[in-house]
């Protein structure tokens, strides 16, 4: 795409918050710096998004070099060297005169090369001021991220007013408003600080910031000219009540599994299934054709710490609820499980009590969901929710906030005429957003707007075997996935396979775009790539 036919428009590369997993490398290609002087690192005017009010304006200089990063709840410490020395502009603006937004605008001051990158949450935090954004300076963009006027990745507390009542405002920041006024006032003060407009807006989420994408290629066309977007939490208000559903099958079924019988079935399910593939690799490429049942296993002996431990009928029937996902009155399926071979500690782990008896904390933003959003109850007990109870709440989630937060509208007519590209990839051993849902979203896309190949036009989704939740597990990760959204947006080059490799580099893997799915093609060293092909989904 030509330089100026965006014109203004916010040049944005969202490096994710990778929960659970180190940093998948997302740098894109170099290209020539663009600006010509270093500007002065000062406060630039800037002007208010529609409805809302800029409250200050505020600039601090960084030296770069080697930065650090404490550890949060989801994500280790660590650190970014070489980063060049650069100006952040935090813009606070309100719309309602309680709320206060946060929008940082990171600038380098020099390799800059006329992109910006927009830094997307995870969890119930709206964008990331670490090491995604400080990645973005690093690789030569300017980037930008947003708080949406919230706290951090596990805490609800501003949901619920005094009155009792949730805070539409702070709602509506957080499910969308917050990342479009991003990507405007980004814009706009990388063209009063650089003196010229960026080139390309790119942005790249993953998990929340996944859903954060979505939103903006449905609702905001002209926001981003690429969109990296990858275990999205699209279908929001669907999927944040599924994820609770193992907590729940424990508690009204009366029988909470110990994690070592839960892993137990987990391998079984790998080493029954791992084989159809073509290849034994200790990943199921398609746990949605894994016919295993964990009846199979009933009577068998595993170890629990240095004691053995049989496994029961009723260990194998908490099973294949958890596997199968939640249901309605008459037994039909209302969301995806958790996948069969997939880590089950966040979502179905169980831990003992104080009286020694275990119990099932349930998985925490599934919990803090319901907790702050349905109950209005920081301290309700979800543990105690009949299955009566969680058939109710589920509906009761997608009846008040789908339209606010779900995320699922297939019609993205507008992200297509605007020209934009949007590369979504998912790990079919995702442990806390089960692939599912994104697969579902994709063919209502497809239905909505001509078919797999047309759709493929403008928007492709990448199954990767054995990867985890935004990135890790046994199996191979996309290494550039946003290298190949640049080549799409800025060359016309559509990526026909995403190169994926292991976190220790010992196997590779080309990830093929549905409807296409990689398969071993029957020889060769199965750790190449070389070795797998693109065959029909």
């Amino acid at each position: 795409m030509p330089e100026g036919r965006r014109a203004g428009r916010l040049t944005g590369l969202l490096a994710a918050a990778v929960p659970l997993a180190a940093l998948i490398p997302l740098a894109a290609s170099a290209s020539t710096p663009a600006q010509a002087a270093t500007p002065a690192c000062a406060a630039v005017p800037v002007t208010a998004p529609a409805g809302a009010k800029i409250e200050s304006v505020l600039a601090e200089h960084h030296d770069g070099g080697t930065v650090s990063f404490p550890a949060t709840p989801l994500a280790p410490a660590g650190e970014i060297t070489g980063v060049p020395a650069y100006c952040q502009i935090t813009v606070t603006v309100t719309h309602t005169g309680s709320d206060h937004v946060k929008i940082a605008v990171a600038l380098p001051e020099t390799g800059w090369t006329g992109r910006l990158q927009g830094v997307g949450g995870s969890a119930y935090a709206a964008g990331d001021f670490g090491p995604p954004l400080v990645q973005a300076v690093k690789d030569g963009y300017a980037g930008v991220t947003t708080d949406a006027g919230v706290r951090s990745e596990l805490d609800t507390s501003w949901v619920v007013t005094a009155n009792g009542t949730v805070d539409q405002a702070l709602l509506t920041d957080f499910a969308s408003r917050s990342v479009h006024e991003s990507a405007v006032i980004g814009k706009d003060v990388v063209r009063v600080h650089y003196q010229r407009a960026v080139s390309y807006a790119y942005w790249n989420g993953c998990s929340t910031g996944g859903r954060q994408g979505y939103e903006e290629a449905q609702h905001y066309a002209n926001d981003f000219d690429g969109i990296l977007a990858s275990a999205p939490a699209v279908n929001w208000t669907q999927f944040a009540v599924a994820t609770l559903w193992p907590q729940t099958v424990m508690s009204n079924d009366h029988h909470f599994v110990s994690n070592c019988v839960l892993g137990a079935f987990q391998q079984a399910a790998i080493q029954a299934c791992d084989p159809r593939d073509g290849v034994s690799n200790g990943i199921i490429d398609r746990p949605d054709e894994c016919s295993y049942d964990p009846r199979s296993l009933v009577g068998e002996k595993v170890l629990c710490d240095g004691q053995e431990v049989t496994v029961t009928t009723a260990d194998a029937d908490v099973m294949r609820k958890i596997w199968n996902g939640p249901t309605d009155e008459r037994g039909r399926s209302l969301w995806s499980g958790l996948p069969k071979g997939a880590d089950y500690t966040w979502l179905a782990g169980t831990a003992p009590g104080p009286d020694g008896q275990l119990s099932a904390p349930g998985f925490p933003v599934a919990v803090q969901w319901v907790q702050a959003f349905l109950e209005k109850q920081p301290g309700f007990d979800t543990s105690k929710l009949t299955y009566a109870q969680y058939r109710d709440r589920f509906r009761q989630s997608v009846r008040e906030y789908d339209r606010v937060i779900g995320t699922s509208d297939p019609d993205l007519s507008g992200f297509r005429r605007a020209g934009g590209k949007l590369i979504t990839f998912v790990g079919t051993a995702d442990q806390l957003i089960p692939p599912g849902g994104t697969l579902a979203y994709r063919s209502q896309v497809e239905r909505r707007m001509g078919g797999a190949e047309r759709v493929n036009d403008f928007y492709r989704l990448f199954l990767a075997p054995g990867v985890q939740h935004c990135g890790g597990g046994a199996g191979a990760q996309p290494v550039n996935a946003l290298g190949a959204l640049v080549d799409w947006v800025e060359h016309g080059t559509a990526p026909a396979t995403l190169a994926a490799s292991t976190v220790d580099g010992s196997a590779s893997r080309d990830l093929c775009p549905l409807p296409q799915v990689s398969r071993y093609q029957g020889h060769g060293d199965p750790a190449l790539a070389s070795s797998y092909r693109c065959t029909r989904f």
